[in-house]
């Protein structure tokens, strides 16, 4: 079953356990948790009544989609980030919630990505991404209007950038760690990346398309008034993410862009194993077909994100509710 290798840990910028040391790791894991901290109060303050549902239907279609790994020249594939998509639908600091539930959900489930170095893995994917993102898009759409051709150019650019972004600090922690000079490893990991931002911006451009076709007044970040995304638009959103997960069938078997780079450079043998299987690469350990256990298993981390995603909105509404009472 050659197209559930594309499952397969590490995924694009998932660093796994080994690749990093022990100090550089911890530092991850601090700024990581600050990070977090910071970004729950200041979600709670400025997200928009019509945003808050959308945490969970965003977190749903990135984890999905992150499942997918398309391919890309030189026997490489390459997959969604989403943090700049999340960025410019919620802002960046709800966008940080998102990413950090879906990167945490796969190396605590699916054991993609390790636990030592995931505080970085949440700052490389979802942080850095968000904020570039945010930030090009903001400036981009500043400069051309709030035109939709504006809009989408921003989210693409932005979406593109955001994904260098996060290649160039996987590769500085690699040097900081010793694991590859830093020579070797920026201009590996920015060239592979260069391919798989275009996929990111494609997806991004289309995701944002959609939304400013169905209800452009999402995007209307910071606005308390005015209604929110209705049940039918969440669950119609939860439906797309679903169908995203069923067709993970179909990912590249191709190494991804941290994974080629290991390989070609060296040091893919410092990668650990896991110290603990619970859907290990993404499959569900007592269904015997693999193509069957690969979808139930996105199926179902589509479906936990979405839970986990949401209750974190409820959260931050009744803490607002408290706060206003």
């Amino acid at each position: 079953y050659p197209f559930l290798t594309g499952l397969s840990a590490p995924q694009q910028l998932h660093i796994p356990d080994g690749f990093l040391s022990a100090p550089v790791a911890i530092m991850g894991w601090v700024l990581a948790v600050l990070t977090i901290a910071y970004a729950l109060r200041q979600t709670r303050e400025q997200l928009g009544e019509r945003q808050i549902p959308l945490l969970g239907v965003l977190a749903a279609f990135i984890f999905a989609a992150q499942a997918i790994n398309f391919p890309v020249a030189g026997g490489t594939s390459g997959h969604l980030l989403g943090g700049a998509l999340a960025a410019i639908v919620l802002g960046p600091w709800a966008a940080v919630l998102v990413m950090t539930a879906v990167i945490a959900l796969q190396g605590l489930l699916f054991q993609d990505g390790g636990l030592l170095v995931m505080g970085w893995n949440i700052i490389n994917m979802g942080i850095l991404t968000a904020f570039t993102g945010y930030l090009v898009y903001l400036a981009i759409k500043r400069i051309g209007g709030s035109e939709q051709r504006s809009m989408l150019i921003g989210g693409a650019v932005g979406a593109w950038l955001s994904v260098e972004v996060g290649a160039s600090a996987t590769a500085i922690q690699l040097a900081l760690s010793g694991t590859t000079p830093l020579n070797v490893g920026l201009p590996a990991m920015f060239g592979v990346h260069v391919l798989i931002g275009i996929g990111e911006a494609l997806i991004t451009v289309g995701a944002l398309a959609l939304i400013l076709r169905s209800r452009p007044d999402l995007l209307r970040q910071g606005e308390r008034a005015g209604g929110t995304a209705s049940a039918a638009w969440v669950a119609g959103g939860l439906l797309i993410s679903l169908i995203v997960a069923i067709f993970s069938f179909a990912a590249s078997g191709s190494p991804d862009g941290l994974e080629r780079v290991a390989e070609d450079h060296g040091f893919i043998g410092s990668a650990l194993d896991p110290v603990y299987h619970i859907l290990p690469d993404y499959t569900i350990p007592f269904i015997p077909n693999e193509t069957v256990s690969g979808i139930v298993a996105v199926v179902l981390g589509t479906l936990v994100v979405f839970g986990v995603a949401m209750m974190i909105g409820r959260m931050i509404k009744t803490e607002r509710a408290e706060s206003h009472s």
